[in-house]
């Protein structure tokens, strides 16, 4: 029993130790808590492999830019870790209209559309709705305006 609890132990300092080093590395390209944790655990795979977004398993993670990200299984890990662009929300997880507005702002991972096989975030469904009625506009300026806002502290904008 005191094993088990000794092992308990280590694992849960290893975990806490990866998520605390990585609060430190994110960048301000990429929408983390203060903890480093990006898309407030949600799979980043799964919207593209189930559908939908579901929660990932504190368990599998992967860094990628100094952020984590969390996936339901090791498959999706794994399929993310061969080709991480092909699954990572744009604008590193902001909302996409507020980037195309020139400001960085949370994205909320369940308000979400992929579109020409990227998927994109946004701050709330009122501000998906406006998103919704011109998204390649908006793409165009977004994309336009990321360059010049990515590595800005979204307090500066």
């Amino acid at each position: 029993m005191i094993k088990n609890l000794v092992r308990g132990s280590v694992a849960a300092l290893v975990v806490a130790g990866g998520l605390i080093s990585s609060a430190f590395g994110a960048g301000f390209d990429v929408n983390a808590t203060i903890t480093g944790l990006a898309l407030r655990g949600v799979d980043p795979v799964s919207y593209f492999t189930n559908g939908a977004p579901q929660d990932g398993d504190f368990s599998i993670t992967e860094v990628h830019n100094g952020a984590t990200y969390r996936f339901v299984s090791e498959e999706n890990r794994d399929l993310f870790k061969q080709d991480p662009d092909k699954y990572l929300p744009q604008y590193g997880g902001f909302c996409a209209f507020g980037t195309a507005m020139g400001v960085k702002v949370d994205g909320d991972p369940d308000l979400w559309k992929i579109v020409d096989g990227k998927l994109y975030l946004n701050l709330s469904e009122s501000i998906q709705e406006r998103w919704n009625k011109d998204i390649p506009g908006f793409v165009n300026t977004a994309d336009g305006n990321w360059g010049g806002i990515k590595d800005t502290d979204p307090s500066e904008l």
